[in-house]
C-alpha cells in the first residue's frame, strides 16, 4: 500500500515514504470542495513522566492514603482553597483541577483510577513505548495504537489531515501504515527553502523526474489545504481563554482543526514534566510542581470543552501516563516510580459523573510490591472502548494485537 507522511514544521517541510502513487495526496482537497459528514474524533493527550495519580485524584475516604503521605497528601474536601474537591464521597479531585470539575457534575467527564500497562517495567522510555505502541512488553511492534485505530474508509476519501499530531516530530502513538502528519504550529510554517529564493513547489514542479513532479504537486496540494486555514482568523468561542503553555495551546489548534471540517479523525499532543521526584508539592497542595502542572493541565482541557461547545458531541478526549509513582511519600516531598494511575475520557458519548474502576485499596497486603497502587483496570479496555464505540472500529484486535477481548466498563454510550 502506498504511504506518505508529510511533516509541517515552524518553518520547514520534509516528507518521506515508499510506494508508487500517493493516492490520498490525490484527494487531498476533497473536504474543500464537497460538504462531508462531520466524523468522530478521538483526541489523545500523553502525560510524559508518570504522574501521580493518587494526588491527581484523591482517593481521601481512604485513611491509609494521609498515613502514607503525611507531608503531601491533598486535605480532605472542607470547601477551602487547599483541599480536595470532592467527587464522590470517596475520591476528590486536586484542588488545582477545579475548572474540570463542572464536566464531571454536568456527566460528561468521566475518571478511571487504578489504571494503567499491566507490564512491570519502570522505565519511562519502555513503558512510554509499551502503551502507545498498544502493546505492553512487546518491543517489536513498529506501528503505534492511534495509527492502527483510525478507520478504513471503503471510498478512499480520506483527508491529508485524518490523523495529526501536534509537535515537531511524529509521535509513537500514530507511526503505522496510515498516513500522519506533525505540526509544530499551525500559523508558522512556510513553503519556502532556507534561501528564502525558490518554493519547494517550483522546485518539485520543475524537476524532470516524474515521480517527484507528481508527489511535489500533490503534496501541495496537501498544504494549500493547511494554507487555508491559516487564512481564516481564529477566536475560541464562548469565551474560552486557552492558558499560554504548550499543551493549551496545542489543544487550540487541534480545536481550530476540527472546526474548521478539514476531516480530522484523531489528534495527538503531549505534555512533559510529570516526574515528580522532589518538591512535588510546596508548604500547601495548592502550590508547587504538581500544582503548576493540574493547573494548566485543567485549565487546557476545561477551554478546549468551552471552545467546541455542541462540537464536542463529535469529540472524545483521553488522557494517559506511562505508569503512576509509589503510593509512600519519599524522603524529598516527592514520589518515585510507582504502577498504576488514573485516566480521564470527556466528550461526545462519555458517560461521565463518575469514577470508573474496581478500587484496589492502600494497604500494604494491597499494594503492587508493597509499594504502589494495584492495577485493576488495563488501559486497553479504556482505549479500546473509546476506539470501538466512539471511532466505530470494530476491529479492536488489529489495535491491540493480542488483546482482542477487552473489558469495557461501560465508559462510551
Amino acid at each position: 500500500m502506498p504511504t506518505r507522511r508529510i511533516f509541517l514544521k515552524s518553518s520547514a517541510m520534509a516528507m518521506f515514504g515508499v510506494g508508487s502513487t500517493p493516492v490520498w495526496l490525490s484527494r487531498a482537497l476533497y473536504a474543500q470542495d464537497a460538504p462531508s459528514p462531520r466524523k468522530k474524533i478521538l483526541v489523545a493527550i500523553f502525560q510524559r513522566g508518570a504522574v501521580d495519580g493518587l494526588n491527581v485524584v484523591v482517593p481521601h475516604g481512604e485513611q491509609r492514603y494521609y498515613d502514607l503521605r503525611p507531608a503531601i497528601a491533598v486535605p480532605r474536601p472542607d470547601a477551602t482553597a487547599d483541599s480536595a474537591i470532592d467527587l464522590d464521597g470517596f475520591f476528590g479531585l486536586h484542588p488545582s483541577l477545579s475548572p474540570l470539575k463542572p464536566i464531571y457534575d454536568s456527566g460528561h467527564l468521566a475518571i478511571v483510577h487504578a489504571v494503567g500497562s499491566p507490564d512491570p517495567t519502570r522505565s519511562h522510555f519502555d513503558a512510554q513505548d509499551y502503551m502507545e505502541s498498544g502493546t505492553p512488553g512487546r518491543k517489536a511492534t513498529s506501528d503505534g495504537w492511534l495509527n492502527r485505530a483510525i478507520p478504513a474508509k471503503a471510498d478512499g476519501r480520506n483527508s491529508p489531515v485524518r490523523a495529526v499530531s501536534m509537535g515537531a516530530a511524529l509521535p509513537r502513538s500514530l507511526r503505522g501504515r496510515n498516513d500522519a502528519v506533525a505540526i509544530n504550529n499551525l500559523n508558522e510554517f512556510q513553503v519556502r527553502d532556507a534561501r528564502g529564493a525558490e518554493t519547494f513547489e517550483s522546485m518539485y514542479g520543475s524537476t524532470p523526474d516524474k515521480f517527484l513532479n507528481g508527489t511535489g504537486r500533490e503534496t501541495f496540494d496537501a498544504v494549500k489545504l493547511m494554507q487555508s486555514i491559516q487564512k481564516q482568523a481564529y477566536t475560541p468561542a464562548n469565551n474560552a481563554k486557552y492558558p499560554n503553555g504548550r499543551l493549551g495551546q496545542s489543544m487550540q489548534q487541534i480545536a481550530r482543526l476540527i472546526k474548521s471540517d478539514v476531516g480530522l479523525e484523531v489528534a495527538f499532543t503531549d505534555v512533559g514534566g510529570w516526574d515528580t521526584h522532589v518538591n512535588e508539592v510546596g508548604p500547601k497542595p495548592s502550590v508547587g510542581q504538581l500544582a503548576n502542572l493540574l493547573n494548566d493541565f485543567g485549565q487546557s482541557l476545561a477551554a478546549f470543552y468551552q471552545d467546541l461547545g455542541d462540537r464536542m458531541t463529535d469529540v472524545s478526549v483521553v488522557t494517559m501516563s506511562e505508569f503512576g509513582r509509589t503510593a509512600k511519600e519519599n524522603g524529598n516531598r516527592g514520589t518515585d516510580h510507582g504502577h498504576a494511575n488514573v485516566m480521564f475520557a470527556f466528550g461526545g458519548g462519555i458517560k461521565g459523573g463518575k469514577v470508573y474502576g474496581e478500587w484496589p485499596g492502600l494497604a500494604e497486603e494491597q499494594l503492587y510490591e508493597n509499594r504502589d497502587l494495584n492495577l485493576t483496570t488495563d488501559f486497553r479496555d479504556v482505549l479500546g472502548e473509546l476506539v470501538t464505540r466512539h471511532l466505530g472500529n470494530r476491529q479492536v484486535g488489529g489495535v491491540f494485537p493480542g488483546y482482542d477481548q477487552p473489558k469495557f466498563r461501560g465508559l462510551v454510550a
